[in-house]
């Protein structure tokens, strides 16, 4: 995992330790430092999904594993208004963002938790995808799609059992 930008330690531990039960695997962070602005569209206000997943990928991907890069700025792809996050299916690398998790962000109260609770869940999913995971219909599962931050909500932070037996572990 590789952070773009401050994360606060309490939610970097939260997110490792949850990765790594959801994946069985060791998991290991560093910091990226990427110009940003390279993907930003002015017309948008936001930052292009696509374009950052592609750059992480090729400078920052890695052989074995997967990768993935976290960010708290607000995504889009050309047919969605906005994105959570991004993946390669069955690829190497994905990207979340906890820019839209934030309750502020709604007009409701802060609520630290939850927006961590969101946020790893949007990295498992993302993950996930990396493994060959689609989306599930599930309610419970941690792959069903959310379009809102209350599907995010909804949805357990684990695979649901189909799920979890085609999930392709990391390599040794």
């Amino acid at each position: 995992m590789i952070s773009f930008g401050y994360f606060e330690k309490q939610l970097l531990d939260a997110v490792t330790m949850r990765t790594e039960q959801a994946f069985s695997a060791r998991i290991s962070w560093k910091e990226g430092f990427l110009d940003l602005g390279d993907y930003y569209d002015p017309s948008r206000r936001q930052y292009d999904g696509n374009r950052i997943l592609k750059v992480i990928d090729e400078r920052f991907g890695v052989s074995k594993g997967k990768t993935i890069g976290l960010l708290s700025i607000d995504l889009f792809i050309p047919i969605l208004t906005f994105i959570y996050g991004q993946a390669f299916l069955n690829g190497r690398s994905c990207i979340a963002s906890n820019y839209r998790l934030s309750n502020e962000r709604y007009g409701l109260l802060p609520d630290e938790t939850l927006m961590h609770n969101r946020f790893i869940k949007e990295i498992i999913h993302e993950l996930g995808h990396t493994y060959g995971l689609i989306h599930c219909s599930h309610p419970d599962c941690v792959m069903r799609s959310s379009t809102y931050v209350e599907d995010i909500d909804q949805k357990g932070e684990d695979f649901c059992p189909n799920c979890k037996s085609n999930l392709i572990h990391f390599p040794e």
